[in-house]
């Protein structure tokens, strides 16, 4: 049996309620762990159910992450900790995701190493530059610069104003 979380969060939405624990501990330090400038370790619970308390379908009923942080707990708080590891799915929504979704990037036929390094990396800039120049739809924003080419050279610094 675990101690009570340190903290706990309840999101409600999406059809579905979403339970994060977490407990931290800062006794196993660098002498007692082989991993450099760890000050905490943690224990992250999520558990995601229906609104009506079933089971989500292809989903675990619980989920456990351990993980380690060089932050102490002056500077990371349990709280802290547990908004930091949601703030993560942050980056995975408006990157990966859109890498994944927007581009097909799993489908993608460039199988060399290195070019598909080089293809990731100019899809990467391709989002940025879109994000920097406002587009909170990068899909939207990549239909649009199919049809307005001298956005787009403008946008990469190719022309100083887009004259249509």
């Amino acid at each position: 049996m675990l101690f009570p979380a340190e903290h706990e969060t309840i999101d409600k939405g999406h059809g579905r309620i979403e339970t994060r624990r977490i407990w931290v501990s800062d006794e196993l330090t660098a002498d007692f762990l082989d991993f450099p400038h760890v000050k905490q370790v943690l224990r992250i619970e999520r558990k995601a159910t229906r609104l009506d308390g079933s089971p989500l379908p292809n989903r675990p009923g619980t989920e456990i992450v351990f993980a380690v942080t060089s932050a102490d707990s002056t500077k990371a708080s349990p709280k802290r900790l547990l908004e930091l590891n949601r703030e993560h799915w942050g980056i995975e929504n408006t990157l990966h995701w859109v890498r994944d979704v927007t581009f097909d990037e799993d489908r993608s036929q460039v199988g060399r190493r290195s070019a598909a390094h080089a293809m990731a990396s100019l899809r990467d800039i391709a989002i940025n530059l879109l994000r920097v120049a406002g587009a909170t739809n990068i899909a939207a924003a990549l239909r649009r610069c199919v049809t307005h080419a001298p956005e787009v050279l403008r946008l990469i610094g190719v022309v100083r104003s887009a004259r249509v």
